[in-house]
């Protein structure tokens, strides 16, 4: 049995081999209250192009090689997310130590903290550049490989971990303001988190945005 989406696409392909317009065909779909965005989804299948037929769009698939090129591309940048974040928290412990701490023990743990973080971003950073470079050149050249369904997954994946890194990071601040228990060192950890959480989700919305448009 053909599913309810099937039955929609069915019903806009016979109407467009008609010659009726998009516009008249949401309309009557509308009113047998189809959801909207169901409607659009479905007549975003069939491309504006004069033809004796309707001309299907190219769909989102999956590919093997795609899916391994997304995965490391946003496995490297979370990678180089978190040693950042890391690095900056060493140096905030150094210019702001704890006084409950001792200086000499203080000063080994932050000396091979950054030493680890220096490491994976020295790898992990220069990856994320070359993979995401690959990955765009791909683009301006298929257009039609924004439709990837791995590429779309991971970067709403990202948006939604790096908008809950940024919520997260506005309640603590607010939480420790209300407490009275703000300090620099404190203030400044979170300056760090917010900005590289906020810096990835500004960017990811972006691209999707951008790639909405030209698909």
């Amino acid at each position: 049995m053909a599913s309810s989406s099937q039955n929609l696409e069915q019903f806009i392909r016979a109407a467009l081999e008609k010659g009726i317009p998009k516009t008249e065909i949401e309309q009557c779909l509308l009113q047998a209250h189809w959801p909207a965005e169901q409607i659009k989804n479905a007549l975003g299948q069939f491309a504006d192009i004069a033809f004796a037929i309707p001309v299907p769009k190219p769909r989102p698939y999956l590919s093997a090689r795609e899916a391994f090129l997304y995965l490391l591309m946003f496995t490297t940048l979370y990678l180089s997310a978190c040693y950042l974040g890391s690095l900056l928290f060493s140096f905030i412990n150094l210019g702001f130590p704890d006084p409950a701490m001792e200086k000499s023990y203080s000063w080994r743990s932050e000396k091979d903290s950054i030493r680890l973080s220096v490491s994976f971003l020295l790898v992990a950073y220069p990856t994320f550049l070359f993979i995401s470079r690959r990955i765009r050149q791909e683009l301006s050249s298929k257009p039609a490989a924004r439709l990837t369904v791995i590429g779309r997954w991971l970067t709403y994946l990202t948006l939604f971990v790096s908008a809950s890194f940024v919520i997260g990071d506005l309640v603590s601040l607010v939480y420790n303001v209300l407490g009275g228990e703000l300090t620099i060192r404190f203030f400044l950890k979170v300056l760090v988190v917010g900005v590289i959480a906020g810096t990835v989700f500004w960017f990811y919305l972006r691209e999707l945005r951008d790639g909405e448009r030209e698909t």
